[in-house]
């Protein structure tokens, strides 16, 4: 059984960074992805990035492109989410996400972002 565990959430003015962590414990395989979700209130589950873990490819959903870089450990145990200059937009609830394609079977429980205006 996988778990994964998000931390790094928070409350940061427009234009400022936070770096989301997600914590991977369990078995994966080679063939996995890790990805980042996020849902805001009264909006559905949307994408926001992901990682393949056979070659580390990248994928970003054109809203947060260039603002957000998602990356990984060389263990593939750790995955994180960098995110630069933040809009209020951005605030949601974010996910951490692993299968091997996106979204995956695997959820973390979740992380609060907040970017105040």
């Amino acid at each position: 059984q996988v778990q994964l565990v998000e931390s790094g959430g928070g409350l940061v003015q427009a234009g400022g960074s936070l770096r989301l962590s997600c914590a991977a414990s369990g078995r994966t395989f080679s063939n996995y992805a890790m990805g980042w979700f996020r849902q805001a209130p009264g909006k559905e589950r949307e994408f926001v990035a992901a990682i393949r873990y056979i070659d580390d490819s990248t994928f970003y959903s054109d809203s947060v492109k260039g603002r957000f870089t998602i990356s990984t450990d060389g263990a593939k145990t750790t995955g994180n989410l960098q995110m630069n200059s933040l809009k209020p937009e951005d605030t949601a609830v974010y996910y951490c996400n692993l299968g091997p394609r996106m979204p995956g079977d695997y959820w973390g429980q979740g992380t609060q972002v907040t970017v105040s205006s």
